[in-house]
């Protein structure tokens, strides 16, 4: 076994696991990144994982790992940077356990982040969210199991993983009616639950019928929603809204873009910025200006507040032909 091996080892269950205490969703990411790049290098060079050295992983090879993300994979810039960070972070850790190649780990250290367009977010209306929670077919039991997970994703704006994630037990009726959930970097938020939904979450509840350390939205056999199995049904009931609701689109709605569609229901409804970063669990409330880049109402109201510059319509209208001759001498 070569020395990459140890060092990649120890990189999850000592520095990862032990001294950052991450959470299991970054740890899976990570792991998936580095898999791929694995097996990238085993395809390019042909050594297993096990027999490579730190001199088969240089700066060229990991920037040929990142170009085969985009072409041959179809992986966004966004997502390739993402898979650069966990190389990245690897990278740092074996700088202190392998200085001998020094050198080598700070040309990886170098390969730059990948700049991109930032596009203004997807939403939903309140047409297209009311189309779209009332798409699963109730007559089934998964398509109860979706309706409650579609309006919870709506009106809470959890994130996909947030949401499978839930279990039983995370859910509180009553007063001060909420669910719990354990967000990025290991942040536990309450998010309020309004009426309606409280009254479609204790119906789903009360057939699901599960013990309260059981997930909240699970299979017909009883485990967790894979994220794969959340995006394939948001996909399919979106495909249903979409013959009742023209405007939707089926092939731009992914799961993320119904915790979009809550932030921009609160900031429409008037809710302070700040509240809304607390809501969506964001680390920093800048996070949460993308959404009034996205919402038109609000600058259309700061357009109508100010006064605009006089400027009376009309076409150009060339001078007199003679006048214009001698000008032109």
């Amino acid at each position: 076994m070569s020395s990459i091996a140890p060092t990649m080892q120890a990189f999850f269950t000592e520095r990862l696991t032990n001294q950052r205490q991450v959470s299991p969703r970054t740890i899976a990411s990570y792991r998936d990144s580095l898999k791929l790049l694995l097996r990238f290098v085993q395809q390019q060079t042909g050594k297993p994982p096990t027999t490579l050295d730190w001199s088969d992983l240089d700066a060229n090879l990991v920037a040929a790992f990142l170009d085969h993300l985009e072409s041959d994979r179809r992986n966004s810039p966004r997502t390739r940077n993402l898979r650069l960070t966990a190389i990245r972070s690897l990278f740092a850790f074996a700088a202190l356990r392998h200085p001998e190649h020094a050198e080598l780990i700070q040309r990886v250290l170098a390969v730059p982040a990948k700049r991109f367009d930032k596009q203004l977010i997807a939403f939903l209306t309140a047409t297209e969210i009311d189309a779209l929670v009332d798409a699963p077919n109730t007559g089934r039991w998964e398509g109860r199991r979706d309706r409650a997970l579609l309006l919870m994703a709506v009106q809470t704006g959890l994130r996909v993983s947030e949401l499978i994630g839930l279990n039983c037990d995370d859910v509180t009726f009553g007063d001060g009616a909420s669910v719990r959930c354990l967000g990025k970097g290991r942040k536990r938020r309450a998010v309020p639950l309004t009426t309606g939904t409280q009254a479609v979450l204790r119906v789903w509840m009360t057939e699901r019928n599960g013990r309260n350390d059981q997930p909240l939205f699970p299979t017909r056999t009883g485990r967790r929603l894979s994220v794969d199995a959340v995006e394939r049904l948001v996909r399919l009931h979106a495909a249903a809204a979409g013959r009742a609701c023209p405007t939707i689109r089926p092939e731009q709605l992914h799961p993320h873009v119904l915790r979009h569609s809550c932030a921009m229901s609160l900031l429409q409804a008037g809710v302070d910025t700040a509240v809304i970063a607390l809501w969506l669990g964001h680390a920093d409330p800048r996070s949460t200006s993308i959404y009034l880049h996205a919402d038109m109402t609000i600058k259309q109201r700061a357009l109508d507040a100010t006064t605009p510059p006089c400027a009376a319509p009309g076409r150009y209208q060339p001078g007199d032909k003679l006048l214009v001759f001698l000008e032109s001498l």
